[in-house]
């Protein structure tokens, strides 16, 4: 229950980003939340990887280059996708940005929720 409710917030997150701020594209429900789906696949296989092979580069940023390994992530799942669209690596960044800052709020509201018995 509480994986489809995350799945849910993270396409509503979504399509949040995409009227909040040009650079990313949503045009409906079902668009979002293939794209919440495909994200959120992306982050659980290649993202890990990612970070172990860049490892060396993490450190020397201090741990800034993993918001490039994120919207390098948020960038390849529209790639992968006809109904998902960012512009460029910039708005890439600032979109992936956004849409964790509401990963988190959304982590944290459901894990109050479902913590509650």
């Amino acid at each position: 229950m509480k994986l489809i409710a995350k799945w849910l917030l993270s396409a509503i997150a979504l399509l949040f980003v995409a009227n909040i701020y040009t650079g990313v594209d949503v045009p409906n429900f079902s668009s979002a939340l293939i794209a919440a789906f495909v994200i959120g696949l992306l982050n659980m296989v290649v993202r890990p990887v990612l970070v172990v092979l860049t490892l060396p580069v993490t450190l020397v940023t201090l741990g800034l280059f993993l918001f490039v390994i994120n919207a390098l992530m948020f960038w390849a799942a529209s790639g992968l996708l006809d109904g998902f669209h960012v512009r460029g690596f910039g708005a890439a960044l600032l979109g992936s940005l956004i849409y964790s800052f509401l990963g988190v709020i959304i982590d944290s509201a459901l894990e109050r929720l479902f913590s509650k018995k």
